[in-house]
């Protein structure tokens, strides 16, 4: 379809529609289906909490990169300490590479469904492969086709619609929070808001704001209304929640309601979509296909925003040339911490921890370093000295400071909850 033929509301959907695909990578995948697993529909809650905190935080991050034309990185350079920032991009490197990691992990696993070969030998050919990929081939021309991939986890939308499901339940549940004070509750609480509103996606949607200026102003193009940006990453952020909300509604349905509340392995975690094809005759291996494919097409959109999103944060403090859409060699520094972040994360999938546990866990790390992140969000969004006229208003101040009071009072209870367990 030509670009004159696309429909106008297709057309602004952009680096805000990516990020909201990213965030369902699968770590994310992991921790909303073992929320269901583990505590059924009592947690459909946290996705509805979750929905306008993250737009609040997205939209602020994206302002950022539209009206500074620099990313998250250089303006807090610019406008506060290299010390702070140094202490954020620590904080961010750190969390984004446990993050590719337990991803790394994940896929490995997964292709272990589908073909009798080692995991560690489809570990490694997967990374090296994706790392070819990243450093090759621009990221903006094979994201189009892995959007496709990603269409597999519309199967869990399937499944929820297939079995019998008690819609009255999950409508209360899914308004009114049912809280547990327990420290595995509130672990699994707190790995979804990291999962959700995820330090990379700051990152990586403020300098993908600043690459849409750069591009537009290269091709003679019109430059993104703050308008146009606030639609693309309000439906991006909706797509993802949606998204999100089926896992854990499956989940809760098929595992937690047959007595299954752990999910250890690839394969426990595929038993959620047995209901789906067992509506077709001779399915077979069906269900673990289809969750292959879709946590290898999330593994390989989700990765390079990680390792993307990593590599802007120590770029922008060095002084480097940046952005996907550069050459290697003229922008050495910002893939050589690309494939350096890959690596690392590759090393720690050889401990020999299990990749779904890894997967939680990197998402309630997400969520311990996000609530510094947000605070810095708000202030930086909010200063009429570094945004001008795109500054906040009242309504975005008041949420992101709602985001960072809910992510840091959870952060506190779990933290008690384990010193009390």
């Amino acid at each position: 379809m030509s670009r004159r033929h696309t429909p106008s509301w297709l057309r602004i959907l952009g680096p805000g529609l990516v990020t909201g695909a990213a965030d369902d990578d699968p770590s994310g995948i992991a921790t909303y289906s073992q929320a269901g697993a583990a505590f059924g529909y009592t947690q459909l809650w946290t996705l509805l909490l979750c929905l306008p905190l993250m737009i609040s935080v997205q939209e602020a991050t994206a302002r950022i990169g539209a009206v500074t034309g620099h990313g998250l990185a250089r303006v807090t350079k610019d406008y506060l300490s290299r010390r702070i920032l140094l202490a954020i991009v620590g904080l961010v490197v750190v969390a984004n590479v446990i993050n590719i990691g337990a991803d790394i992990a994940a896929v490995g696993a997964v292709l272990g469904l589908l073909v009798t070969v080692s995991v560690t030998t489809l570990t490694l050919a997967f990374t090296f492969a994706l790392i070819a990929l990243m450093t090759l081939v621009r990221y903006h021309r094979y994201v189009r086709v892995l959007k496709i991939l990603a269409l597999a986890l519309l199967s869990y939308v399937m499944t929820a619609l297939i079995v019998a499901e008690p819609w009255s339940r999950i409508a209360t549940s899914t308004v009114i929070p049912h809280l547990q004070w327990t420290s595995a509750y509130w672990y699994v609480i707190v790995g979804i808001l990291g999962t959700t509103i995820s330090p990379y996606m700051f990152f990586w949607q403020a300098s993908e704001e600043v690459e849409e200026l750069t591009y537009a102003d290269a091709v003679g193009k019109e430059r993104r209304t703050l308008r146009v940006i606030r639609m693309d990453n309000a439906t991006g952020m909706v797509i993802s929640q949606i998204g999100s909300w089926f896992m854990m509604l499956t989940t809760a349905t098929v595992l937690h309601a047959h007595g299954v509340t752990t999910i250890n392995t690839a394969a426990d975690a595929a038993k959620a979509l047995e209901p789906l094809v067992h509506s077709f005759p001779h399915a077979g291996e069906l269900a673990k296909i289809i969750f292959a494919v879709g946590v290898v097409g999330m593994g390989i959109l989700g990765i390079p925003v990680l390792a993307g999103s990593a590599s802007y944060a120590v770029s922008e403090y060095a002084g480097w040339n940046e952005g996907y859409d550069q050459r290697v060699r003229d922008a050495r520094g910002f893939y050589g911490v690309i494939v350096a972040a890959t690596m690392l994360g590759l090393v720690m999938t050889m401990i020999g921890v299990s990749p779904i546990k890894a997967l939680i866990f990197a998402a309630v790390v997400n969520g311990m370093v996000a609530v510094p992140l947000v605070w810095l969000i708000r202030h930086l969004s909010s200063r009429a000295d570094v945004m001008g006229d795109g500054a906040s208003g009242p309504w975005s101040k008041r949420l992101l400071l709602t985001t960072f009071v809910v992510m840091g009072l959870c952060a506190l209870v779990l933290v008690g909850s384990l010193l009390h367990g």
